[in-house]
């Protein structure tokens, strides 16, 4: 049988008041369960971690136009698909300081936002106001199968090209995010872009999953990233814009890269940042840093 807990009324009307602020400012934070109630070892009822971040409301501010109609993927990415996603990751958002886990929820974000996008320089509401416009790579260059990939060889006839909000490629990552979230990566890649909580999942997975050499995003943008002798010399200091390495630093990092889809993903992630009321930290941009 549940036991109804009771409170007292200054206790209560303090959450009364913190729940306030937080819908009225669009941004909560997990601070106020702590404060009210720091003896509570049941963590049955706390916020989770990114909802306790973002809410639905500053979701909303944060990507306007994602159902657009000109956006292809308008009415997929909606927030409940991404907060029970993020649920499967308790670490998400959860781990440092209260400017640290918003600052990874807005790198994350800004990473996702770019992969996605279907912003211009010109376009309403500034070129940062539209990510998850896309969910489905257009017009693929190949099937982005590796033949080499002995562990995860591809299915015949289908297409590995980027997927989803991360724009997860190639049959070395369907093949491993399928394993860890319970679909078949190989043989049904296209249930990224046909189902939202794959899709976020997949995001997710790729984001908080260390891949030696690489390091996960996560524990970059955390402060667990602890640079080998190799990552030292090919400059690879911890920030933003290592992440950008991890996830695309052979076509974008380096002298070599791109330093325009670079500056976009920066673009994104200082328009996160400030929406969260966080500093962006140092090193935001790779082009100095030698790619994985």
């Amino acid at each position: 049988m549940a036991c109804r807990r009771l409170f007292p009324p200054v206790l209560l009307a303090a959450a009364l008041a913190a729940l306030s602020v937080i819908s009225s400012t669009g941004v909560a934070e997990a601070w106020w369960w702590d404060s009210l109630f720091p003896d509570h070892d049941d963590d049955e009822h706390r916020p989770p971690a990114f909802s306790s971040i973002v809410t639905p409301k500053l979701y909303g501010d944060m990507f306007p136009h994602k159902d657009d109609a000109a956006c292809p993927a308008h009415n997929f990415y909606n927030y409940t698909p991404l907060a029970r996603a993020a649920e499967r990751f308790p670490a998400f958002g959860a781990e440092g300081d209260a400017a640290t886990r918003r600052r990874e929820v807005a790198a994350f974000l800004a990473q996702i936002s770019h992969e996605t996008t279907g912003g211009w320089a010109t376009a309403p509401g500034g070129p940062f106001a539209w990510g998850l416009c896309f969910k489905e790579e257009i017009n693929p260059p190949s099937n982005y199968c590796d033949a080499t990939s002995t562990q995860w060889p591809c299915v015949a006839g289908k297409s590995y090209h980027g997927r989803g909000p991360i724009q997860l490629s190639w049959n070395f990552n369907y093949g491993p995010a399928g394993q860890a979230l319970g679909f078949d990566g190989l043989g049904d890649p296209e249930l990224v872009a046909g189902d939202p909580g794959v899709a976020f999942q997949t995001a997710l997975w790729f984001w908080m999953t260390p891949r030696p050499p690489k390091p996960s995003c996560h524990d970059v943008m955390v402060g667990r990233y602890y640079p080998s002798a190799d990552d030292v010399a090919a400059n690879r200091t911890a920030g933003f814009g290592l992440t950008t390495n991890i996830i695309n630093g052979g076509v974008e990092c380096g002298p070599a890269g791109a330093p325009q889809a670079v500056a976009d993903r920066i673009g994104f992630f200082k328009r996160y940042c400030a929406m969260l009321g966080v500093d962006t930290g140092p090193n935001l941009d790779c082009a100095q840093q030698k790619p994985y």
